[in-house]
């Protein structure tokens, strides 16, 4: 029985040399691929992910999405601080209340981007 999810790979030594150059002069400065992948990494938890969901929906403090995911402040603020490195999210402040948000509509494509996706899977 074969493995459904095994990778095929060609039996042959020829590939198309003006293909791969072309493909060679176009690909990412090493940097900007390193830059892109810690940026995706940001997404590789389920906490962070839900904490943009809930942004993606609506404007709201860290005492409210501490209530919505059964988390605390604590933990809330330490994902917050990881997503505004990344630049996922933003805030202002009214009086003592803080108010996060998602930090713009590329941010927002990203998120319904990838539940679009996985929802296709199933």
């Amino acid at each position: 029985m074969k493995n459904k999810d095994a990778v095929l790979v060609c039996d042959c030594e020829v590939f198309d040399e003006d293909k791969v150059k072309k493909l060679k002069k176009l690909m990412p400065k090493e940097e900007k691929v390193i830059d892109t992948a810690e940026f995706f990494s940001v997404f590789g938890d389920g906490s962070r992910l839900k904490i943009l969901w809930a942004l993606r929906n609506s404007e709201i403090c860290v005492c409210d999405i501490a209530a919505l995911l059964n988390m605390t402040k604590s933990s809330i603020s330490h994902h917050l601080r990881i997503l505004k490195q990344a630049r996922l999210v933003k805030f202002r402040k009214v009086g003592k209340m803080v108010y996060y948000s998602l930090s713009d509509d590329h941010v927002e494509g990203i998120i319904d981007g990838g539940f679009e996706h996985i929802d296709e899977l199933y």
